[in-house]
């Protein structure tokens, strides 16, 4: 781990929304502390300066893309050469001196590029050899997705550097290793390096794609056509350039009798960070946030505290955000406080502050989403109608117009405002595996 003088790492800020007023008794504080890095991520990326950077500065950063080139791959065979081509232009947009690696997917793990167990350094040359590397690429043999997090674990970590980041696309479902191996592998690579999933067609499974991103804090979305891969991978690429900061944790610490309920993410997408806590110690844990460059993000903390008479008033919890230390503490980069006040006061404390209830509908619209979509893949119209129709009545009243457009195609609306919905006799598959897998996609409450 690098360590970052308080110089070089982005300035970050944390701010609190909530209503801090509980009745008497009351013992439920419900936060969204939103997050904010400036200052580093976007400067330097493909987009704004590509390949540029200063000698003894260079991007402290390691990549490995990791291409499924199982049998699948070859039907049709534009998959491949569409694979190859968004491959070559994810290298493409690497900045020099970004350590990478390309790795070839099947039922084993193959160093494409540049092997022997290293990872180039990126340079014209480089960039160059590892585009002639991927034009031997075919398709053949069968997929275990584990493997390939491995071979990209190992390689990564023989880097000195602090962004690890890995890109990986596949066409088809984890056949060839048990459910159980591709766990091990996630529990083995997460939190040593973040990834970004792509599905690529239709054959591949949402949850397993999602699941991935998931654990390895990255993100998930489908490549209906594989038209779209090489853009697609550019963008990612670029996203991945415009980190700045690893292993940022947002640390929780509580008073005595006071106990986290949840932790989420809520923005941009919705995800359940309750189980991934690390104590640190007395009352105080860690949830991990992954990599960061120029961006926002919002996470929802409910807290239970003992209840108390009117009057009263507490610390609920503090949020820090925090990196780790080569010498084994952490640099606190900002901090946010949580407070609970008892009142008298009907109208205080019954008002719900509009940060939190915009994202427990988002919360909620990210479920009944999957709900839905699970109860028609089972057969159950009435349930599948009622769920969906939930859905599109969120959307609508959030303004999440993104995720209204994708519900359309699965159901004809009826009256968005009251939920009422009927469900298409025939839905493209491709739309129905985009709207599962991009369900948790949250907007921004408008502030």
């Amino acid at each position: 781990m690098a360590n970052f003088s308080k110089s070089t790492v982005p300035q970050f800020s944390v701010d609190v929304y909530q209503n801090e007023y509980l009745p008497e008794g009351g013992r439920e504080v419900s936060a969204i502390v939103t997050v904010t890095s400036t200052g580093g991520g976007t400067v330097g990326t493909a987009a704004s300066a590509p390949h540029q950077y200063t000698p003894g500065q260079g991007p402290d950063a390691a990549v490995a893309i990791m291409v499924d080139c199982s049998g699948s791959m070859d039907y049709p065979p534009t998959k491949m050469r569409n694979a190859r081509d968004a491959t070559g232009a994810a290298v493409d947009t690497l900045r020099d001196g970004v350590h990478f690696a390309v790795i070839g997917g099947t039922h084993v793990a193959k160093e494409v590029y540049p092997g022997g167990g290293r990872l180039a350094v990126a340079d014209t040359r480089t960039r160059a050899e590892a585009r002639q590397a991927l034009r031997k690429l075919s398709a053949g043999g069968g997929t275990a997705i584990g493997t390939w997090l491995r071979l990209a674990d190992r390689l990564l970590s023989s880097a000195d550097v602090s962004i690890r980041h890995g890109i990986l696309l596949t066409d088809g479902r984890n056949e060839h290793e048990s459910s159980e191996d591709l766990k091990a592998a996630l529990d083995s690579c997460a939190g040593r390096f973040t990834c970004d999933a792509r599905g690529v067609g239709t054959d591949w499974e949402v949850k397993e794609v999602t699941g991935i991103a998931s654990a390895m804090l990255g993100s998930a979305d489908i490549v209906a056509d594989p038209a779209g891969l090489a853009a697609d991978f550019t963008q990612m690429m670029e996203t991945a350039m415009g980190k700045e900061v690893a292993d940022v944790g947002l640390r929780l610490w509580t008073p005595m009798g006071a106990e986290i309920k949840f932790v989420k993410q809520v923005a941009p997408t919705v995800e359940e960070l309750t189980d991934r806590r690390t104590e640190v110690g007395p009352r105080a844990g860690d949830y991990p946030t992954g990599s960061w460059g120029d961006e926002s993000r919002d996470y929802h903390v409910c807290v239970e505290v003992p209840a108390a008479s009117v009057g009263q008033e507490m610390l609920a919890a503090r949020v820090s955000l925090v990196i780790p230390q080569p010498d084994g503490t952490t640099q606190t980069l900002s901090q946010g406080l949580v407070r609970a006040v008892w009142t008298d006061d009907m109208a205080a404390s019954t008002s719900i502050n509009p940060q939190v209830a915009h994202y427990t509908g988002q919360a909620e619209l990210a479920q009944v989403i999957q709900q839905g979509l699970d109860a028609r893949k089972a057969g159950d119209a009435d349930g599948a109608t009622a769920k969906l129709g939930r859905a599109v009545q969120l959307a609508s009243a959030s303004g999440n117009e993104d995720t209204a457009k994708l519900l359309s195609k699965v159901v004809d609306v009826v009256d968005a405002a009251a939920g009422t919905v009927r469900l298409k006799a025939k839905v493209e598959e491709a739309d129905e595996m985009t709207l599962e897998t991009r369900s948790t996609k949250t907007v921004r409450v408008k502030r």
